[in-house]
Order: C-alpha cells, then sequence, then structure tokens
C-alpha cells in the first residue's frame, strides 16, 4: 500500500498532522463501538479492554492537538487516510468481532491496527516531499512501533484462547 493510493501526501505539517489527528479519533471512536457491541453480549471483560484502547487513542489524538496548539479539531478532509479493507488505517472490522470473544482477541485486533499505521506512517515518510512532514511521519511511525511492542508485552501476560473458544454450547437464538 502506498500512501497516495490512499489519501494524497500531504503538502505541510499542518495537514498531515490533521490526518494523524483523524486516525486517532477514528480509532478511538471504533473501539468505543466495538465496546457498545460486546456491552450487548455481557462480555464485560472485552468491553474493558475495548474501552481501554479507546482511552489509549484518545490520548494519542490529545497529544496531537496539544503538539499542534489546537484548542478543537480539524474539519476532517475528504482525503481521510484509508488502507484497502478497512474504514481506517488503525480500526478493525466489525466482522472481526465475536460475542465470545476474549481479551487476548481484543488485543490481536490492536496489534493489527498498530502495525497497520507503523506501516503507514514508513511509507507516508518515504513518499513525503516536504521535510517537517517526513520527520513527523518517522516519529509518529515510532511511536506506533513502540505501541506494537506494548501491544506484544499485555498479549505475552494473558492467556491464549483455547482452539474452541467460540463454541457456544447454548448459542443465541432468533425468532423471526
Amino acid at each position: 500500500m502506498s500512501p497516495s493510493a490512499s489519501a494524497p501526501v500531504p503538502a505541510t505539517l499542518e495537514e498531515f498532522m490533521a490526518q494523524a489527528l483523524q486516525m486517532e479519533l477514528d480509532a478511538a471512536q471504533r473501539y468505543i463501538e466495538f465496546a457498545d457491541m460486546m456491552e450487548v453480549h455481557n462480555n464485560p471483560e472485552v468491553v474493558e479492554w475495548f474501552h481501554k484502547m479507546a482511552d489509549i487513542e484518545g490520548k494519542h489524538a490529545a497529544q496531537i492537538m496539544a503538539q499542534m496548539g489546537w484548542k478543537q479539531a480539524p474539519a476532517p478532509g475528504a482525503d481521510a487516510p484509508r488502507v484497502a479493507g478497512f474504514e481506517a488505517v488503525e480500526g478493525a472490522a466489525v466482522d472481526e468481532l465475536h460475542y465470545l470473544m476474549q481479551p487476548w482477541h481484543v488485543l490481536q485486533l490492536a496489534l493489527a491496527g498498530e502495525e497497520r499505521a507503523e506501516r503507514f506512517f514508513a511509507q507516508l515518510a518515504q513518499a513525503a516531499t516536504d521535510e517537517s512532514v517526513r520527520q513527523a511521519a518517522f516519529a509518529l511511525q515510532q511511536e506506533e512501533h513502540d505501541h506494537v511492542e506494548l501491544v506484544k508485552a499485555w498479549m505475552r501476560k494473558l492467556p491464549q484462547p483455547d482452539a474452541n473458544w467460540d463454541q457456544d454450547p447454548d448459542p443465541p437464538r432468533y425468532d423471526d
């Protein structure tokens, strides 16, 4: 994936940081949506992890806002970064959720998103023609790399689910 295929390479630092901010806000919103979905399925442990991930992404957005001195987020552009098959670079697809998923699965989704974001920023840094954009993209690539390592460390602390984790002896029944 080249950044130019999913969104134009930002010409200025402000354009780039607006894109990066939108990525963080999108990821936080997606994790909140996932938490709400898992709440419906009475899966409180997974709800807690999705909220934790949303909080982390929200803090990243706040850091960008502070760094840029923005009091409010710039309006999202029509050219928001996208990766084939995903609504947002760091986001996960709704069909990756399962009502019996466990915290380890949440971290798998987060890991995949952080790895996509790391690759996205690396490719954007290579494609950037403005030095400030290049440097900011490299810095965010390193941040995403740190997030990848953090998620991996969390995954090592959680038990990996059994092979038949998704087998429900009393599956939901729907009446027409």
